[in-house]
């Protein structure tokens, strides 16, 4: 599956939270549906061999769509399944390491907080940045907010694409115009909508007035 940096456009990072009763791969569907460009399974509720089993279903459903299928730090499991790539962050396991366990073919996305961190992630062969929060967060607690000042240095830091990530919806995704990203991560901003379809719908078309 190829990835460049379109594929950051509208990022869609999943969430167990908001099931309300529908599956998971539902959920994923009519994101990609509504206009996702790239997907990223996180998953800290189910067991390895759950888990295992929904990465190669909504893989298959990924590629059905041509979108990049990611898995969220489990580096063992997108090389099992034949993930696209993964993403890693700070606290999880080297780049270096990941790359050898992955191959040069692979994805591999670094979280980055400071200019610091996304130039090391860069030199270490990172195929692109996430950097938030951006908006703060509602799935992680301790997520402080980042000055949209240094989402920008970050971004000019380096040459590799960078996605903001944080809190981002429909309504806040248009105060981070300028700022130099590929694109938006989203997780609530889609998954916790009644009509997942149609918010995504509505986030890519404002995703995509971004890069204008």
């Amino acid at each position: 599956m190829k990835f460049d940096r379109d594929c950051l456009r509208l990022y869609a990072v999943t969430d167990r939270s908001w099931l309300r009763g529908e599956t998971l791969y539902t959920q994923v569907e009519k994101a990609l549906r509504g206009g996702a460009t790239m997907v990223q399974l996180r998953e800290k509720e189910l067991d390895e061999a759950g888990f295992e089993k929904e990465a190669v279903e909504i893989l298959q459903l990924c590629h059905r769509f041509g979108v990049p299928f990611i898995v969220n730090d489990n580096v063992e499991l997108a090389q099992r399944v034949g993930a696209d790539g993964v993403h890693i962050g700070q606290d999880d396991m080297q780049m270096q390491q990941a790359r050898k366990i992955l191959g040069p073919d692979k994805v591999i996305g670094v979280t980055a907080k400071t200019v610091e961190q996304a130039v090391r992630a860069q030199e270490q062969g990172a195929d692109y940045l996430g950097s938030g929060a951006v908006f703060g967060s509602t799935t992680k607690q301790d997520a402080k907010p980042m000055e949209h000042a240094l989402l920008q240095e970050i971004c000019e830091s380096v040459h590799i694409p960078v996605v903001a990530i944080g809190g981002i919806t429909a309504e806040n995704v248009l105060r981070l115009k300028g700022r130099g990203m590929a694109g938006v991560a989203v997780v609530s901003g889609i998954f916790a909508c009644e009509d997942i379809e149609k918010e995504t719908g509505k986030l890519r078309k404002l995703a995509d007035s971004l890069m204008i």
